[in-house]
């Protein structure tokens, strides 16, 4: 076992998080928690435990419990196994609970107030105890018991409708974007509820839809339709609000430019050996380029194939004009600017067949400091007899 070590931010040192969730949006959500120093206590089932420990691309590491898909965010987290079907173990969970700063979990709705375990049993053991339910679609509203997966909630808020082309779509996004964005809406709203909690001492019930954070991430195509009444359409790799603004081919890869401002496209036809076409009528001005973007893209497709992506993106992006690759994962992981700033942390020799294992982080860094999860994901119930030998009995009210 690596020697652990605390993160470098530190922001949540001293929080508990008792995680019961599963698969993606609960576990990402937790996980964030995890990278800020908070010490996360995965709750999972005896037989199995998380089913992410199950899904991945190594069928070896999927019998082995340690699925791809659990390694991805689940790092820096402990691991206790309770069976809450059992009365022995809800008590223990309660125990725990009387520890803890804020619970999560991704049931359906429900399900926890089945068990005697929901929000109104748990503050009265915890006290100011913060409670986040992440679900598909909230714990209230007609479909609120509906099973919920990444992409039924793609194709309900509409993310599908606009994703490829007027050929193609409906597309589905090509990772599971709604899993994702709930479990970032979930870590935001339970911090918040954390300073509250730090500073008046109340409780909190956090209920997170993964249909709603998704509409809400969805801003401008909702706006456009609220406030203009244009119904959004799918585009493919364009940008609705200017041109040229989209993935263009070189004479070596994919390159993708955003030349949105007038100044930049001027600029843009300057270095591709085309200025003429910032003096056509057709592409003179926003709104004609716009009209005419497939004459224009066509025009500086042919100029770009002079050069490969590569150099193409270094002389735009010296000139102010933004532009980037269209690069793999592999190759982005490789890139300097990835690499100099600690995305990922390594793990040696903690893989069931010795390998080494590699995770991301969060998207920031804390006065400098890339906040690094402080140990590799847990085995299931790995930490289960550290952990409750440090849970005292809470006393049992008098029959």
């Amino acid at each position: 076992m690596p020697e652990q070590v605390r993160p470098a931010a530190g922001l949540l040192a001293g929080i508990r998080v008792l995680d019961l969730t599963n698969v993606l949006a609960g576990p990402y959500c937790a996980y964030q928690l995890a990278l800020l120093g908070a010490d996360v206590i995965k709750v999972e089932q005896p037989s199995g435990g998380d089913l992410a420990r199950q899904l991945g691309a190594s069928p070896e590491l999927n019998r082995a419990g340690m699925g791809a898909s659990f390694l991805a965010q689940n790092a820096g987290k402990r691991s206790v196994t309770l069976d809450l079907k059992k009365e022995t173990d809800r008590e223990r969970f309660l125990d725990l609970v009387a520890t803890a700063d804020a619970v999560v979990e991704n049931f359906r709705p429900g399900v926890m107030v089945r068990l005697g375990l929901g929000y109104e049993r748990l503050k009265e053991v915890r006290p100011g105890l913060v409670y986040c339910a992440i679900s598909g679609f909230g714990q209230t509203g007609p479909m609120r018991d509906n099973p919920a997966y990444d992409q039924i909630i793609q194709g309900l808020s509409g993310v599908m409708s606009i994703t490829g082309t007027a050929d193609t779509a409906p597309l589905r996004v090509g990772y599971p974007v709604c899993d994702t964005i709930g479990g970032l809406a979930g870590a935001f709203a339970i911090v918040s509820a954390l300073l509250r909690q730090k500073t008046s001492g109340e409780c909190a019930f956090l209920d997170v839809s993964m249909l709603e954070a998704t509409l809400s991430a969805l801003g401008w195509p909702v706006s456009n339709f609220l406030t203009a009444g244009v119904d959004p359409q799918p585009m493919g790799n364009e940008n609705m609000t200017a041109a040229p603004s989209g993935t263009f081919r070189t004479g070596g890869g994919v390159l993708n430019i955003a030349a949105n401002k007038q100044e930049q496209f001027v600029t843009l036809c300057g270095l591709i050996g085309r200025p003429e076409l910032a003096r056509d009528p057709r592409f003179a001005e926003r709104e004609t380029r716009k009209k005419n973007r497939a004459d224009l893209n066509a025009a500086i497709e042919e100029a770009l194939s002079a050069r490969p992506a590569s150099a193409w993106e270094e002389m735009l992006n010296r000139a102010g004009v933004p532009a980037g690759r269209v690069l793999t994962i592999p190759e982005v992981l490789s890139e300097p600017q990835v690499a100099g700033r600690e995305m990922t942390r390594r793990f040696d020799d903690v893989l069931p067949d010795g390998r080494a294992l590699t995770v991301v982080r969060g998207g920031f860094l804390v006065d400098g400091q890339a906040p690094l999860p402080a140990s590799p994901p847990p085995k299931l119930g790995e930490h289960s007899d550290e952990i409750f030998a440090a849970v005292p009995n809470r006393p049992k009210p008098a029959s």
